[in-house]
């Protein structure tokens, strides 16, 4: 699969040649990051912090609430390492520091080792200074500690020259099913097929920022199809990964989508079908997906309108149920509550919405035995989500920043705070 990547030098996206001739600039990062993250993760990596000449950290720790993001370039102390990660990074990639000693302090699964390698000697430093060791040997001895390898061929970076397959193939046989990302050098969409054949994922930059590789082309590229009309299936969710309806695609389909930043897919009877375009209920395009077969898409959206469904529902299967239909309805009752009902109190008096809080909190924790429990949980879910949605949040928006929680390494002691008089 494609891992696009965003180098980032003086706080704007830029492209090298061999880590050192400025080939371009590519602006603001983060319009880059809205694009890019909807192949999935982003590589996003700080040239000057890398170079030793400042850091771009302010405008990085923006992408990482944003989108997945695997943050790299001057992560040199477990401080650093540690503090990308309790941010929100979705990765860290390490370079210099890549050693036994410190990735035994890091959660495996969360680092990938960089290892930038000119004509199969290691570099360092930006690239600057050689080491003396060998690509494959540094592999061997990593691989044991890291949950993936970033392999840079610098000789090959931003040069457009190809990949050189049998040396991949050498790279992957020592990695020993540690999951190995390529950079350097790719070029075609035909070269990331055949890579993600290998189980190597292709970092991207210099093709998709010269316009030489399509960008959606670049994330369907592992597509194969086994039907006759060479159509995939296409699943199609919410931000919550509900299931809205099922729906194909084809090339031609996922180029609009991706263009336009909508739903957009194949339709059998009528040719290329742009969701909502004339009911309203069109789809802003969110993020899109891969099976593990490569055969079948994922595309998550934000629905607009009444639902996916032509029959006015929100799903192909009916309407929601549990959260996904209570935050309907109280969004709904937000817009137009009706007089007098209890929903409309709480929305126009803070107070009430807050003692009521307060006190279904202690009774939840108060409750013995289960049904007891989940009463209770549901009366302060009722509440919290009025919260929720009177501060213009959305249940999505509270699950991502759980996510991100979910990401930290350095744990608070979770102390209650002490009572207010």
């Amino acid at each position: 699969m494609i891992i696009p990547s965003i180098d980032i030098m003086d706080g704007q996206a830029v492209q090298l040649i061999g880590g050192k001739e400025k080939a371009l600039e590519a602006g603001d990062p983060i319009p880059l990051l809205k694009k890019f993250s909807l192949a999935g993760e982003v590589a996003v990596i700080d040239l000057d912090a890398a170079l030793g000449r400042g850091s771009n950290a302010e405008i990085i720790e923006k992408m990482v609430r944003m989108a997945p993001c695997r943050v790299g370039g001057g992560i040199r102390d477990l401080e650093t390492a540690r503090k990308w990660l309790d941010l929100g990074a979705s990765k860290i990639i390490l370079g210099t520091m890549a050693e036994p000693e410190l990735l035994k302090e890091l959660p495996k699964n969360r680092v990938i080792a960089a290892l930038d390698a000119e004509f199969d000697e290691v570099v360092v430093e930006g690239w600057q200074k050689k080491t003396g060791l060998k690509l494959i040997d540094r592999i061997k001895e990593l691989r044991d500690y890291v949950g993936g390898f970033l392999v840079t061929l610098v000789e090959r970076e931003g040069r457009l020259g190809g990949v050189e397959f049998e040396r991949v193939e050498t790279l992957v046989d020592a990695a020993n099913m540690v999951p190995l990302t390529l950079a350097g050098g790719i070029v075609t969409t035909e070269e990331i097929a055949k890579l993600d054949r290998l189980n190597v994922d292709a970092q991207v930059g210099m093709a998709i920022y010269t316009g030489k590789m399509d960008f959606a082309e670049a994330i369907i590229a592992p597509m194969v199809s086994e039907r006759e009309d060479g159509l995939w299936p296409t699943v199609v969710t919410d931000e919550r990964g509900v299931a809205l309806g099922l729906v194909y695609s084809n090339e031609a389909s996922v180029k609009e989508a991706v263009k336009l930043g909508q739903g957009v897919y194949h339709s059998r009877r009528r040719g290329l079908w742009v969701k909502g375009l004339t009911s309203g209920a069109e789809q802003d395009l969110l993020g899109i997906s891969l099976d593990c077969d490569r055969d079948a898409l994922r595309f998550r959206v934000h629905q607009h309108g009444a639902g996916f469904c032509h029959l006015d529902q929100r799903t192909c299967w009916g309407d929601d149920h549990g959260l996904g239909h209570l935050v309907a309805r109280l969004s709904k009752r937000l817009k137009k509550a009706p007089e007098g009902s209890y929903t409309k109190r709480l929305l126009d008096d803070p107070e009430l919405l807050k003692a009521k809080l307060i006190e279904e909190a202690e009774e939840l924790a108060d409750a013995v035995g289960k049904d007891n429990t989940i009463w209770e949980t549901a009366d302060l879910m009722y509440f919290a989500l009025v919260a929720m949605i009177r501060g213009g949040a959305s249940v999505p928006e509270v699950e991502a920043e759980l996510d991100r929680r979910s990401l930290k390494v350095t744990r608070r002691p979770g102390n209650a705070k002490p009572k207010k008089d």
